[in-house]
């Protein structure tokens, strides 16, 4: 009887921990299984980008390169990580010269699928990201910010599915970033994609709104070739649906051709994982603040889950936690008034800082963060549809509002970083590290210096003789 195969991208080391425990989890969580997560016969295992590269740092006390190194050694299966575009894994944009670094190394330190996305969908921001990742032998798979409004539509979606493959693009990953993707609809969009080109298509959703797992459902049916799961104990909610559910789902089910689903994988395998981070979790209580219930707020306001934390957070120092409903309210009007970015970082920062400004202060844009001065002046790229241009002018005046490349202005900034790190600097990446967090990268470069000094001072104090320490007078 004929199958298909339906593969499964695993997200438990990098999406799923991000998700429900504040991207808290360490590497000592993930050396001890992740040789067993190998061998489940994933397509691909997400481990690195997004968040994890500066919370290893500000949090962890880690190396993200080392990190990335020491998971690649246990690795057969195919890495991949979370590129924001210009973004790389930071929270603006940076000169070329710095991307392609980023890449460089990452390609070298066994990096094999980079999932390009742009906040604005903006394919300017990506282009220089599939050509380093080309350039440097690895995967390119282009990502479809899924959200919804009214320029947002199937011939929307098609269009950049198209464009994005004469750009370089290996592979399409639609991500519902927000968990608000309806199953009709981006099924609609995947036979669109499959109608007009013959290419992989990957989905990625957050269980939020409680639709992620029959979105995928119909999503496979439509023509989906791999879903982005999480192990049980580390699924839902915030994270991705489980794999153990999917996989179980779709046995004995057919597709619209009557081939029965295929995914080849172990329900017993997957349950020792299962158990082993039903354990770590307990680790991560203090981080782990999730309901573990849908939140339908989320299709009304497209707010994802790490926004309403935010809120929250804000609207809690300034003794204004009942004004949250209000500010829920004003998220789609200050997304109007922007264009209608997608809302996945940074734009959902971006949006989301505006809107609770302007139920605080009272006045509509009376005050603006300068991450939105920049947006309209045009330094984040060309949102998907019109700006309010009366918002525009009482933001920034008669500022110039550029139209080129946003990266095309920026000056190179590799030859400034090693000048800044030479006297810290202990590798390549060190200087990549520092170009796109320089205050966090600073202090640890510094103090990982410092504890090397000492070992080394120790180890000098201490000799060798014979293959064995021997400890000499002081």
């Amino acid at each position: 009887m004929e199958k298909r195969v339906i593969k499964f991208t695993d997200t438990t080391c990098r999406d799923a921990h991000q998700s429900l425990l504040a991207t808290r989890m360490k590497i000592e969580h993930i050396l001890p299984i992740i040789e067993k997560i190998d061998a489940i016969g994933y397509h691909s295992l997400e481990v690195w980008g997004g968040a994890t590269f500066d919370t290893t740092m500000r949090f962890l006390g880690e190396d993200p390169w080392e990190r990335l190194w020491e998971i690649k050694k246990h690795c057969k299966t195919p890495l991949q990580m979370l590129l924001r575009g210009q973004n790389c894994v930071g929270y603006k944009h940076y000169p070329d010269d710095v991307l392609e670094a980023f890449i460089k190394y990452a390609c070298q330190g066994g990096m094999n699928i980079f999932r390009v996305f742009d906040a604005l969908n903006d394919i300017r921001n990506m282009e220089k990201s599939f050509e380093y990742v080309k350039k440097y032998g690895g995967h390119n798979q282009a990502v479809l910010c899924f959200t919804t409004s009214p320029v947002h539509n199937v011939k929307y979606f098609v269009d950049m599915a198209k464009e994005v493959q004469k750009r370089g693009a290996d592979s399409i990953c639609i991500k519902d970033m927000a968990g608000i993707a309806k199953p009709a609809d981006v099924a609609e969009v995947i036979r669109g994609i499959k109608n007009e080109m013959d290419i992989m298509i990957q989905v990625h959703t957050h269980y939020t709104s409680g639709m992620g797992a029959m979105m995928y459902l119909k999503a496979i049916e439509a023509g989906a070739d791999v879903v982005d799961t999480a192990i049980s104990s580390l699924s839902m909610s915030t994270s991705q649906p489980a794999v153990e559910t999917m996989v179980a789902a779709l046995e004995g089910l057919t597709d619209p051709q009557g081939r029965y689903y295929e995914t080849g994988l172990s329900q017993v395998k997957l349950k020792e994982i299962a158990d082993y981070y039903a354990d770590v979790r307990k680790e991560y209580a203090q981080f782990d603040l999730t309901s573990g219930t849908p939140d339908t707020n989320v299709l009304v306001y497209q707010v994802p889950g790490g926004m309403i934390s935010n809120f929250l957070s804000q609207l809690a120092q300034q003794n204004a936690l009942d004004k949250l409903p209000e500010v829920l309210a004003e998220v789609p009007r200050v997304r109007e008034d922007f264009g209608y970015p997608p809302l996945v970082t940074p734009s959902s920062q971006i949006v989301g800082a505006q809107a609770a400004l302007n139920v605080l202060v009272g006045e509509r844009y009376k005050i603006a963060t300068n991450e939105v001065k920049q947006y309209m002046r045009g330094f984040y790229g060309k949102p998907p549809g019109f700006v309010n241009e009366e918002i525009r002018k009482k933001i920034i005046g008669d500022d110039e509002v550029i139209t080129c490349r946003p990266a095309d202005v920026i000056e190179p900034a590799m030859q400034e970083a090693r000048n800044a790190v030479a006297a810290v600097m202990q590798k390549e990446e060190d200087v990549v590290t520092y170009a796109i967090f320089p205050n966090i990268a600073l202090g640890f470069l510094e103090e990982r210096l410092a504890k090397k000094t000492q070992v080394d001072f120790t180890l000098a104090k201490e000799g060798t003789e014979n293959g064995k320490c021997v400890t000499y007078p002081a």
